[in-house]
């Protein structure tokens, strides 16, 4: 097989080795993403061009204990199909130091996402083939399919499926303890177990199983080279399937142990069809793509339901789920799953405190959080007047669990609780601890928290606030704390001089003190919550407007600090000292994008006028990166200068969800009840293409 080094695989680019212009192809498309998740916590993943470059790019990934414990059993595969004319690659993988083999790649001619990823592959003889790849709901499997769309003769298929069984954060090396042998039965069914202690992984198909067994060495994974990581792994192939063609479609299905139903059938072509029918119907019910990218957040938890933060490489994290939450269910009208996750969240309050995240492993939930909290009453009181305003009745069993937690989280606060974090004597929330990261700026390598912001943080009073003015509906408890929190805000965070907000005051807890950094945090004030702080009407709040509009905003979100601060880190690369360094200190992130949009709007009286124009300047263009880095999905972060290149997690809750938002609800005409407005977005892409980033 023909082999092709390419510099961004860090070796010598050989534009002939790929059929020429379609090299351009491949190196771009390598940076652009799809998912398919199952509603578990597992998903499958990979490149347009099918070359892997994660160690999370999988085609099945299950979470043993949903949305944790994830574990790798099947990386992917390589294919060939043979004509009258030869034998022909379809696939394509990356191995050190810098070899694309075989050369599939340079043979696809499109690719859609549409309704699931689907390659199209035009082989030298004219022979098309047609690949499918989807992963049903509610299930630990994987559906694969090949068809002939063109050709002619005899047209075979091989396909040589690779395996590990590795927790999925870690990679794998050739050992003498893999298990190669398969258990075979009638059917189409074939079980491989990688090691004893994994799921096995059961395969059913319509074409034959031959044992081959072999070691694939040295794979190389460019986005963990690029990220400072281990990046090279081997990967074991127990043995290949074979398909006739030109008989019909090629079916391969597989599932973790434990999700073999998922591949019941009288044959494995009765089973696919199955799936792809109810997959076909599940997925014509959302609204846009945007929406339906929106479900691959929701999994299960326990009995419950959680949100994960973000694919390839997050679990469910409190603050991410509450500020998800908002777009990802209330801005759609998916409720019932807003109550079922604010209610899984509500049993785990401790301390006044919700986890800031649940650990993958068997450990302890993390409490180092000031805002996940207070995100949650944002939530849950947001939950409540959207299922009013839909005529949606809550049970009392419901809404008591949700105001006991409701109100277990003000109390706490209020009295204090963990690392520091009170009600001060002005009313304004203290919090913060030494060597702890408490802010949604949570970024720490080692003993360095590199933006401590201990004091009192701008958007945390805004939550705090905001709290207290949904108490103040249903209770007298809080009114003294909330008056004088209210007040003090309004002259202690006001710098006249700068005309915008300070960051955080009593800064270490000294009081008196002032961090003026100016940052994205300060609009949270003015947009984004259900109260505004500052009155949207008065000249501050349009100063703080402008403002952060002049010095943070990009095509895809606020940058953390302006260009021209001493400390701003213009990237978003390197090793993780780098890019921890860089998180906050520049990076943009989209999900700042809901709460500026908002403030931009209230400002301007929020006027149809206003929304139209915010519509077509800041939400068009994470629209249009709709088609770039995770396909249909939005980034986590991206670069603070110029093209802005995404970076991060490609698939992020919290990006997606506040785009919707500001879709659904922050620019939805006045008349217009919630969840109609339609999201305005270009035709899904049909094939690869060269792309200019934003």
């Amino acid at each position: 097989m023909r082999a092709v080094e390419i510099s961004r695989f860090g070796g010598r680019e050989s534009a002939d080795a790929l059929r020429g212009d379609r090299l351009a192809r491949v190196i771009d498309d390598a940076g652009r993403e799809w998912l398919e998740a199952d509603g578990l916590g597992g998903f499958a993943s990979g490149t347009v061009p099918g070359v892997r470059t994660r160690r999370y790019h999988a085609l099945l990934l299950t979470a043993r204990r949903p949305p944790t414990d994830r574990i790798v059993l099947v990386n992917g595969f390589d294919a060939w199909v043979e004509t009258s004319a030869g034998r022909f690659a379809i696939s394509s993988q990356a191995y050190g130091p810098g070899v694309i083999s075989p050369d599939g790649a340079g043979r696809l001619e499109a690719f859609t996402l549409e309704p699931w990823p689907t390659w199209t592959y035009e082989l030298e003889d004219g022979t098309r083939i047609v690949q499918e790849l989807f992963v049903p709901k509610d299930a630990s499997a994987a559906a694969v399919s090949w068809r002939l769309a063109a050709g002619t003769g005899t047209v075979s298929l091989e396909v040589r499926p690779f395996l590990s069984g590795r927790d999925y954060h870690s990679l794998h090396h050739e050992n003498p303890a893999f298990r190669f042998a398969a258990e075979t039965e009638d059917g189409g069914w074939v079980r491989l177990r990688s090691y004893p202690d994994v799921p096995s992984v059961v395969f059913r198909g319509n074409g034959a199983y031959a044992p081959a067994p072999e070691w694939y060495r040295n794979f190389l994974y460019v986005e963990e080279r690029l990220r400072g990581l281990d990046f090279a792994e081997d990967l074991a192939s127990p043995g290949i399937f074979r398909f006739d063609l030109s008989a019909g479609d090629a079916v391969l299905l597989m599932a973790a142990e434990g999700h073999e139903a998922a591949l019941a059938g009288a044959t494995a072509e009765t089973a696919i069809g199955t799936l792809r029918l109810a997959e076909r119907r599940r997925r014509r019910g959302f609204g846009s793509r945007l929406e339906r990218s929106a479900d691959a957040y929701l999994v299960r938890r326990g009995e419950g339901q959680t949100i994960v933060a973000g694919y390839p490489w997050f679990t469910d994290w409190g603050r991410d789920t509450f500020i998800a939450l908002r777009g990802l269910c209330l801005a759609t009208g998916r409720l019932d799953e807003a109550g079922r996750i604010l209610g899984e969240w509500a049993g785990a309050v401790s301390e006044g405190m919700l986890p800031n995240y649940f650990p993958d492993a068997d450990k302890a939930p993390e409490f180092n959080s000031v805002d996940a909290s207070l995100w949650y009453l944002i939530a849950v009181h947001e939950y409540l007047a959207a299922s009013a305003e839909a005529g949606r009745t809550v049970g009392r069993a419901e809404r008591g669990r949700l105001q006991d937690a409701f109100g277990a989280i003000l109390s706490g606060y209020a009295r204090g609780t963990r690392y520091d974090i009170r009600a001060d004597s002005d009313g304004l929330l203290a919090a913060g601890a030494p060597g702890v990261q408490l802010t949604w700026m949570d970024a720490k390598v080692g003993d360095w928290v590199v933006t401590p912001r201990i004091g009192k943080p701008v958007e945390v009073q805004a939550l705090w606030i905001n709290a207290l003015r949904i108490a103040a509906g249903f209770t007298e408890e809080f009114s003294g704390i909330l008056r004088m929190a209210a007040e003090s805000f309004e002259h202690r965070f006001w710098n006249a001089e700068a005309g915008c907000l300070h960051d955080v005051v009593d800064v270490d807890h000294v009081a008196g003190t002032a961090d003026a950094t100016f940052r994205p945090n300060q609009i949270l004030a003015v947009g984004g919550l259900p109260f505004a702080l500052l009155d949207v009407d008065g000249e501050r709040a349009r100063r703080i407007v402008d403002a952060v509009e002049a010095r943070l905003l990009t095509p895809l979100g606020l940058r953390t600090l302006p260009r021209d601060d001493p400390g701003y880190r213009p990237r978003y690369a390197g090793g993780v000292l780098e890019r921890d360094g860089a998180y906050h200190q520049g990076t943009v992130w989209p999900w700042l994008a809901g709460p500026f949009v908002d403030a931009w709007v209230r400002v301007r009286g929020g006027s149809n006028e206003a929304r139209n124009e915010a519509r077509a300047r800041f939400l068009a263009p994470l629209i249009a990166h709709l088609d770039q880095a995770g396909l249909s999905h939005v980034s986590e972060v991206a670069d603070g200068d110029p093209p802005h290149t995404p970076g991060g997690c490609p698939f992020q809750a919290w990006s997606v969800g506040e785009t919707l938002r500001i879709d659904r609800v922050i620019l939805a005409p006045k008349t217009m009840e919630r969840g109609e407005a339609p999201i305005r977005e270009p035709q899904a892409s049909r094939g690869p293409r060269r792309t200019t980033r934003p």
